[in-house]
């Protein structure tokens, strides 16, 4: 039952001290208007934040959209933009031997080898969709690049290699688990034919993902991956020149 008091609205007591007072443990409101059937902006799937414009109204509409067909404004948050961001000298390698990165290799009893590359740990402010990017150099030899002399040498057994990197994403930072190291994202990868004359240097690939992340300290870790032919040896370093990971909030 509603009641009417000096201009004030009351719903479930005599006494209102609002304009509107919806009294009740148990009370809420529904607006029919801002439901699943009627607003684009509901999902139907989780709860939907809800807006209050500069003139008092209730809206499903974010403050950073565009009006007039141009959709969503750049990210609100930068949460990285960070050159080189896997160590150039992990390993600890003497000089000038330092620019390696993470080495990874498939000897001759192996044709594909998986590594962690490195780790970021990042904290999302609230729950969000998160674009990364990201770039990587890659340098590959026929020897050990972790081992001395450290100097990359060519692969001339005219075989192809491929190399793929990729990220997952703990949530929470509290472990990776079987589902989390399952999922991932960012995949890229390359292919090396090799000649005779064989060739060395670095090589760089880009990628890019999105990932919806509750808000709280999450930490992502990339892999590297190292596929080659049966009998030949491999090495690879991931992350020995010049790097970039960007990470934004929308």
């Amino acid at each position: 039952m509603s009641y009417i008091s000096f201009g004030q609205v009351g719903i479930g007591t005599q006494t209102p001290q609002q304009d509107l007072h919806v009294a009740g443990s148990n009370s809420t409101i529904r607006i029919e208007g801002l439901d699943v059937i009627n607003n684009v902006e509901n999902n139907g799937l989780e709860l939907t934040p809800v807006y209050v414009t500069n003139k008092g109204n209730l809206t499903l509409t974010p403050p950073t959209y565009i009006s007039g067909g141009t959709g969503y404004e750049l990210p609100l948050i930068i949460l990285m933009d960070t050159p080189n961001f896997v160590p150039d000298n992990i390993l600890s390698l003497p000089v000038p031997y330092n620019d390696h990165g993470r080495v990874i290799n498939s000897d001759n009893s192996t044709e594909s080898v998986t590594g962690l590359i490195h780790s970021i740990t990042i904290t999302v402010p609230s729950a969000s969709m998160i674009e990364f990017k990201y770039a990587m150099s890659i340098l590959y030899s026929a020897t050990d690049l972790s081992s001395t002399p450290y100097d990359p040498s060519f692969i001339t057994d005219e075989r192809t290699r491929s190399y793929q990197t990729y990220f997952c994403i703990d949530l929470f930072s509290d472990g990776l688990d079987a589902t989390e190291l399952a999922k991932h994202y960012g995949t890229k990868g390359q292919y090396y034919g090799t000649a005779k004359g064989g060739t060395r240097g670095y090589t760089y690939m880009n990628s890019q993902a999105y990932a919806t992340l509750p808000s709280g300290t999450h930490t992502v870790y990339f892999y590297g991956v190292v596929n080659d032919p049966p009998d030949t040896y491999t090495s690879i370093g991931f992350g020995g020149a010049n790097e970039y990971l960007k990470i934004r909030v929308y």
